[in-house]
């Protein structure tokens, strides 16, 4: 006399089983995870670490002293979107002919720039449209030869800038 309980089940194959799908889903879904990752990572690379790192490390004290000189020649420049570039001394000084500026964004380094400006009469520098609009910059202003250095995280969203410490704000 057979029983309905003991009726011997049909074999299901494999892939009827949910369990299987269970071993098999997690270790896939691992590996898609990291290979998403991996694509992200590559795509979107933070920047390197300068290879002269420990160069610029000991330059640090070099220019602060470039700074102190600035300071000590009374030093500023304005930046005016209407008026252009000045640089402006407490002590009689010949301009230099060019002044570099570099711009460096607190982000995003391939954003930096390097602009070298032509000096125009009586401490006028220009163009001022080569410099951005908006955004927060550090504005590192120098002679080519590097003999001082004025430098100031500033906004851009302002219509003038004064950067260096030779006189109050105007």
């Amino acid at each position: 006399m057979r029983h309905v309980s003991s009726r011997p089940d049909p074999q299901r194959p494999w892939y009827r089983h949910g369990l299987v799908w269970l071993v098999i889903a997690l270790p896939a879904a691992s590996v898609v995870g990291g290979l998403t990752t991996l694509a992200i990572a590559i795509t979107h690379a933070d920047a390197t670490v300068a290879d002269h790192w420990y160069q610029e490390g000991k330059a640090i004290n070099r220019s602060l002293e470039e700074e102190r000189r600035a300071e000590f020649l009374g030093l500023w420049l304005d930046i005016d979107r209407q008026q252009g570039l000045r640089l402006h001394s407490e002590l009689t000084l010949p301009w230099p002919e060019q002044l570099e500026i570099t711009l460096r964004h607190p982000v995003f380094a391939e954003r930096d720039r390097r602009l070298l400006l032509q000096h125009h009469g009586d401490g006028g520098y220009g163009p001022a449209d080569a410099i951005p609009a908006s955004g927060e910059w550090t504005i590192t202003v120098m002679p080519p030869d590097g003999r001082w250095r004025l430098s100031r995280r500033v906004s851009l969203e302002a219509s003038t800038l004064r950067i260096g410490t030779g006189a109050a704000p105007g």
